[in-house]
């Protein structure tokens, strides 16, 4: 049973930075989608952004592009999520997922109403923004 952890969030002035991590365990296949979701109270779950395979594909919503950056090490297992000039409206928990999906089911993570379900998520981590 794969298990994913997050770590890294906290809270932060707007214009600020976090990183957020997480670490899958007995996760051994490169050739999968991985990214990140989040949800504020009240409001739907909006995937974040999300990778396939040695990271040549990613995909972001449009709320967080050139603003987040997605990346992984498959050979530490790990995801990470770098996120730069923080709006309080990025106030959310985050939770990071897995699936062996390809690279098109992938990109439809970032796209309302077409995200599809993931097998494999972490418990969140709570970022939180203030103005």
């Amino acid at each position: 049973q794969v298990q994913l952890v997050e770590s890294g969030g906290g809270s932060v002035q707007a214009g600020g930075s976090l990183r957020l991590s997480c670490a899958a365990s007995e996760w051994t296949s490169s050739s999968s989608c991985m990214g990140w979701f989040r949800q504020q109270p009240g409001k739907e779950r909006e995937g974040v952004a999300g990778i396939y395979g040695n990271g040549d594909n990613t995909y972001y919503a449009d709320s967080v592009k050139g603003r987040f950056t997605v990346s992984r090490d498959n050979a530490k297992r790990t995801l990470y999520l770098q996120m730069n000039s923080l709006k309080p409206e990025d106030t959310a928990m985050y939770t990071c997922a897995a699936d062996f999906y390809n690279n098109i089911m992938c990109g439809r993570m970032v796209v309302p109403g077409l995200t599809p379900d993931f097998r494999y998520r972490g418990q969140g981590t709570q970022v939180t923004v203030s103005s």
